[in-house]
């Protein structure tokens, strides 16, 4: 197995794809909007990939945090709120606010669960800062960094009643940054005390099953390396001092932060210190470059990937989908 998570092309698998899945066996894949049609089509993709992988539990991922960052869209879907939703109303109660929070991530959960989707990229840790890009904005929990983990661990568990693994994002903390990843590398300038802050929701959920990077230079701690290709950040910040055992996947690492081909960026980060690289878009000279230069996954990767997955096996506390969403939009509606 590689320690690689691909991207898909379409709305189902082309045979260039199946033969290129089937010799490199990837950790998993995952979904964007282009993959996302009807829900009897995705099943049927879903189906497809575990059964080319002859894996039951193989980790088929999608950003579906809710607000605009959503591949599962009306009018097929409903629409689901982003993280400021929960924010405000934690300003008028905080116990409602959680209890929202959890009851949108079973919702969300049983949704993905229904067309084979059992990793969600979320929940946004980043701690808001003020003047910074709109790369994070209204995704994030808030500025309060015990609020961010209050309210991150309540999707968390939601999402693990609804049979769907939680992933943590983007440690060690992408709240500071003033430029968007995607088009560039952001530089953060702070001291490593007030870094402290950023730090506090991961280090609190650091028992969470799934975490991923950030493209982010944090000078404080590497002055010249973003964290997800980062030794130092990685050893010492995320395995250290914050503690987190899970299975560390990188952000796309196709990602204008990050330089160099396909191959080498993969290369990079796995020598890091990521157990796994996420690339997202199943552009077949990219994925046969990476397959080609990296090894398999470590015994500790796949470890980590086994505990990950344990937490929503057997899972049966599914609940009832307009309930959940009828109980977070009455709570939501208190503000």
């Amino acid at each position: 197995m590689k320690p690689v998570i691909f991207g898909v092309s379409g709305h189902e698998l082309t045979s260039d794809e199946r033969a290129f899945f089937k010799a490199a066996d990837p950790l998993g894949y995952i979904l964007f909007r282009r993959n996302c049609g009807t829900v009897a089509q995705m099943k049927a993709l879903t189906d497809s990939l575990r059964a080319l992988s002859g894996r039951a539990d193989l980790p088929i991922l999608i950003d579906q945090e809710g607000g605009r960052v959503a591949r599962m869209v009306p009018p097929e879907w409903p629409a689901f709120p982003a993280g400021a939703a929960f924010d405000a109303l934690y300003d008028v109660a905080p116990i409602s606010a959680i209890e929202a929070a959890r009851a949108n991530g079973q919702a969300l959960a049983m949704m993905l669960a229904e067309v084979g989707v059992n990793v969600n990229c979320a929940p946004l840790l980043d701690v808001r800062q003020a003047d910074v890009t709109p790369a994070i904005g209204d995704r994030a929990f808030g500025g309060d960094p015990m609020r961010v983990a209050a309210l991150g661990q309540a999707m968390l568990e939601g999402m693990r009643r609804g049979g769907v693994v939680g992933v943590v994002k983007h440690v060690p903390g992408h709240g500071r940054a003033l430029v968007d990843s995607h088009y560039d590398l952001p530089h953060v300038k702070v001291d490593a005390a007030a870094l402290e802050s950023d730090l506090e929701p991961f280090t609190r959920l650091a028992d969470a099953p799934m975490g991923m990077t950030c493209h982010v230079v944090f000078e404080a701690w590497d002055p010249e390396l973003p964290a997800t290709l980062s030794s130092e950040v990685i050893s010492e910040i995320i395995r250290g001092r914050i503690g987190f055992d899970g299975l560390l996947m990188t952000d796309d690492i196709d990602m204008k932060a990050l330089s160099g081909t396909a191959g080498e960026k993969a290369s990079r980060a796995l020598a890091a210190g990521c157990d796994v690289v996420l690339d997202c878009w199943a552009r077949m000279d990219e994925m046969v470059e990476i397959a080609g230069l990296i090894g398999d996954a470590t015994p500790e990767c796949v470890a980590r990937l086994e505990r990950a997955m344990a937490t929503i096996a057997g899972t049966s506390e599914t609940g009832d989908f307009d309930a959940l969403i009828a109980k977070r939009d009455a709570l939501l509606a208190l503000v």
